[in-house]
């Protein structure tokens, strides 16, 4: 697993014109191809009557699958710039679609590669992009003497309390980026004097959006 990457959380629409040409990009989320061929497949529908729809997506942690479309714009001019976009913003597990309509001039090969990579560029400021981080999700289980220290170690690394419950004892669900939970392991342990009770959960990938702490599956 890697510590971290960016994907589209929630997709947008971008446009612009380039000579008359107007070009549309619808950003989705995909976490298969079977769900990027599906959401291409259902652009081609709804701008059946555009010039072309031209797609481009990139899946995986690591970007295992790439696949880009011409969809009948001369070779290399519309998916490929498309899916470079993708992979130089970093963005993972996302689908492009830039739907053109002809605007009747013809705008070369460097002007098609422009006109589709900035199109990209477009949706993806309409989008939402979100950080995935691997984490453990880890129990702790300390006394009311032990919570304030160890709620002050957490706000020192900025780490989220998942879930609290208080009773005669107090439990917390923490989210500990992968790389530091040895090292908070060790300090609450520490400033417990070895009282706190601590338990590794699972492991998953959580992302912060505003307020709000999303997990994701490994």
């Amino acid at each position: 697993m890697i510590e971290y990457y960016k994907a589209v959380y929630q997709g947008g629409v971008g446009e612009l014109t380039e000579k008359k040409s107007r070009f549309i990009a619808t950003v989705c989320p995909v976490n298969n191809e079977e769900e990027a061929v599906s959401f291409i497949e259902s652009s081609k529908k709804k701008y059946w009557d555009a010039s072309h729809n031209c797609s481009a997506y990139v899946i995986g942690e690591n970007n295992q699958i790439q696949r880009c479309s011409d969809d009948g714009e001369p070779g290399q001019t519309a998916g490929k710039p498309m899916l470079d976009v993708l992979l130089g913003e970093g963005i993972h597990n996302s689908a492009v679609v830039v739907t053109r309509y002809f605007g009747g001039t013809l705008l070369g090969t460097g002007g098609l590669v422009r006109a589709y990579a900035s199109a990209v560029q477009e949706g993806l400021k309409n989008s939402l992009i979100i950080e995935k981080k691997y984490a453990v999700k880890l129990f702790i289980c300390t006394d009311y003497n032990g919570i304030g220290k160890i709620q002050y170690l957490l706000g020192q690394r900025k780490i989220n309390i998942y879930s609290s419950n208080y009773t005669d004892q107090v439990d917390i669900t923490v989210l500990v980026p992968i790389k530091e939970l040895e090292e908070l392991k060790k300090a609450v342990i520490e400033t417990t004097n070895g009282k706190a009770v601590l338990e590794e959960i699972n492991y998953l990938y959580f992302a912060q959006i505003n307020e709000d702490v999303i997990c994701f599956e490994s």
